[in-house]
């Protein structure tokens, strides 16, 4: 078997804010479909043919009486989500021309580049470039990613 992501659903406060930064960090990106759900909030997918993500926007009640989710916090919960992406560098610009900020220094691993940013309401997106097809590489975890 040969398991791949799919999609991720996720709900927001402001779908508008979010589809802005996927784009942002993946101008590839397209939205798919999108409508109005049984609750009347607005959803919407966006992504490639091959992998997608689920918008849902939550409503102004439910916005206010969420808990802001606070990623590595040490509660329950998703902490980041990682896109492998073949140019570290050029997305990170594309990103802080576009306002938004890094989360982390960027690092430099032998193998791989990881850069992280924040969305408008506080999540954590990781951006990986690789630059070996060799496995035990890429996935090399005794070398320190540090800048």
């Amino acid at each position: 078997m040969n398991a791949r992501l799919e999609h991720a659903n996720l709900i927001v406060r402001e779908l508008d804010a979010m589809l802005h930064f996927l784009q942002t960090a993946f101008p590839e990106f397209v939205v798919r479909a999108e409508g109005l759900g049984l609750r009347s909030e607005r959803w919407l997918h966006v992504g490639t043919d091959e992998t997608y993500l689920a918008l849902n926007e939550t409503n102004a009640a439910n916005a206010e009486a969420a808990e802001v989710w606070v990623p590595y916090a040490g509660k329950p919960g998703l902490n980041h989500l990682g896109f492998e992406v073949d140019d570290a560098d050029a997305l990170r610009e594309r990103m802080r021309e576009a306002g938004y900020f890094d989360s982390t220094v960027p690092n430099a691993h032998p193998h791989r580049k990881r850069v992280y940013f924040h969305d408008a309401e506080g999540h954590d997106w990781e951006f990986v470039e690789t630059s070996s097809d060799d496995p035990a590489l890429r996935h090399d975890y005794s070398l320190p990613d540090l800048p």
